[in-house]
């Protein structure tokens, strides 16, 4: 599909992690007919409001960056409104595009909604081979069901849609809570509060010992404008960057960075979650898209972000 400059984008969730870096990356192409509501503006868990909002807008397009998301301790803590609040989301606003006659709808999932233990990498076809990771099940549960949702509205009704697979994400405009944030957030957070108070040292979650894939939020919202505008097709796509590391090598970077010389410490009675989530992207590759900004890049350039934010980062 071939977007004009003046065609009408949606995108849901415009205010957070990904939602912002992909309205940044649209504006940068030259997009400026944009459509974007606050969550005061738009309950997307209404249906009611969120069919009166595609009624009246109509968008040519539509990218679902909207989601209730967090780290482990987030997951554990709200299973309820992790499964509630993402069915709902994902139903109102897929149906309403499609009954609206958008031409395009993306969707994202996340690369933890594969089995725990896929193998590695993970290719797309192991989605629902195995049992999830049981701290995240209810998040992974919901957003496997908007997958299905947007194959079985393309199969159904000829509705475009597809569905998107990103790795861990960072970036601006990340979420820096200690209690719901992801890993490399909490991280840049923790290094940087124990550097002003001079602590000797720094006690991370788990063992240190998973394996995890990081891809830069903006690189991610390159990849989501070039599927958008050259990909139409069932099958979901992998976004990532192709290696990972262990979260042991990932704090050691993140310290240095940051430049705190303490000790690290790992507690090993937390929970590590999924043992390694490495994504095949050789589907991404063979559709001509591959990342750019590198791990070490990426987490200088958001502490800076985060050290320029402080006021109104999320903390």
């Amino acid at each position: 599909m071939t977007l004009t400059k003046d065609a009408k984008i949606y995108v849901a969730g415009h205010r957070g992690l990904v939602g912002s870096a992909i309205v940044r990356s649209l504006r940068r192409q030259g997009f400026d007919n944009l459509i974007v509501r606050a969550r005061h503006e738009l309950d997307l868990t209404e249906q009611g409001a969120v069919r009166e909002f595609f009624d009246a807008a109509r968008p040519q397009a539509v990218i679902m960056a909207a989601a209730r998301v967090g780290g482990i301790h987030a997951n554990n803590s709200h299973p309820a409104g992790f499964l509630r609040d993402n069915l709902l989301i994902q139903d109102n606003v897929i149906d309403a595009a499609y009954r609206s006659g958008a031409e395009k709808f993306v969707f994202l999932g996340s690369s933890c909604i594969y089995p725990k233990m896929a193998p590695q990498p993970i290719k797309e076809d192991y989605l629902l081979t195995g049992p999830l990771e049981p701290t995240n099940e209810w998040y992974a549960v919901a957003k496997i069901a908007g997958i299905k949702m947007c194959q079985a509205y393309r199969r159904e009704y000829g509705f475009n849609a597809i569905a998107l697979m990103p790795t861990n994400l960072y970036g601006p405009g990340d979420n820096f809570d200690l209690q719901s944030s992801h890993v490399l957030p909490a991280l840049i957070r923790k290094f940087h509060e124990a550097k002003s108070r001079d602590d000797p040292s720094v006690e991370i979650w788990g063992t240190g010992t998973p394996r995890r894939e990081f891809l830069h939020v903006d690189d991610l919202a390159d990849a989501v404008l070039h599927l958008l505008q050259t990909y139409d097709a069932e099958p979901i796509v992998n976004i990532g960057w192709g290696e990972d590391v262990t979260i042991r090598e990932l704090a050691e970077r993140v310290m240095s960075a940051i430049g705190y010389r303490g000790m690290l410490t790992f507690d090993g009675t937390k929970p590590d979650g999924t043992p390694r989530k490495l994504l095949d992207v050789s589907r991404l590759h063979g559709l001509g898209w591959r990342p750019r900004i590198s791990l070490d890049e990426g987490i200088a350039a958001t502490y800076a972000w985060f050290k320029e934010h402080a006021a109104d980062a999320r903390l």
